[in-house]
């Protein structure tokens, strides 16, 4: 059965490829901004977000196995994704600095006769920078595509004194452990 990754993303791309499936990437092409707009909770939102990509790309291959995934900061009941300029990401960075906040990852799985969603939540708490230690950073790892604006598999390691989830594979946008028991569910072999 042919697997879909419903992401252009280099980072999730990564991860499939990581532990050994065989897979093809197609954008989904979901208007996240008009979704973002409906006032859901932070963990709704992403995985509303997760299955609308799964659905759009799932149109085109009925007959596939889809993945769709989102991946969003919740931190003092805002919704903090990508920041898109340096600037943002600085001003991300800075308001979240020595407090803690939540990387929410959401995941949907979607097959001919298949659907669950996932959602992984990862506690950060940020240490406390200056803001030239902060923007040093984001000039170094440029974490303008990055939710919250900071890559933990490089650099942005150093800017967190305490981080707990149940799969830190979570944080770089998929969560493995949950995706390869749903793949297995939904009759996907996984090497």
């Amino acid at each position: 059965m042919k697997l879909i990754l419903a992401s252009t993303s280099p980072y999730r791309t990564q991860q499939l490829t990581r532990i050994g499936l065989e897979f093809e990437r197609c954008a989904p092409n979901v208007d996240e901004d008009l979704f973002k707009q409906a006032g859901f909770t932070p963990e709704t939102l992403a995985e509303v977000l997760a299955l609308e990509k799964a659905k759009a790309v799932a149109q085109q291959h009925p007959q596939a196995v889809v993945i769709g995934g989102d991946q969003l900061v919740s931190f003092e009941n805002r919704i903090l994704g990508k920041p898109g300029t340096e600037e943002l990401a600085i001003e991300q960075l800075l308001s979240m600095q020595g407090q803690t906040h939540l990387l929410i990852t959401a995941i949907a799985v979607l097959g001919p006769d298949f659907l669950e969603t996932h959602i992984n939540q990862t506690t950060l708490k940020m240490r406390e920078l200056s803001r030239t230690a902060i923007e040093r950073y984001v000039r170094f790892d440029q974490p303008l595509n990055c939710a919250g604006a900071y890559k933990l598999e490089s650099q942005g390691i150093t800017l967190f004194e305490e981080i707990q989830s149940t799969d830190h594979s979570a944080i770089t946008g998929i969560p493995l452990i949950a995706l390869t028991s749903l793949l297995i569910k939904a009759g996907i072999s996984i090497p």
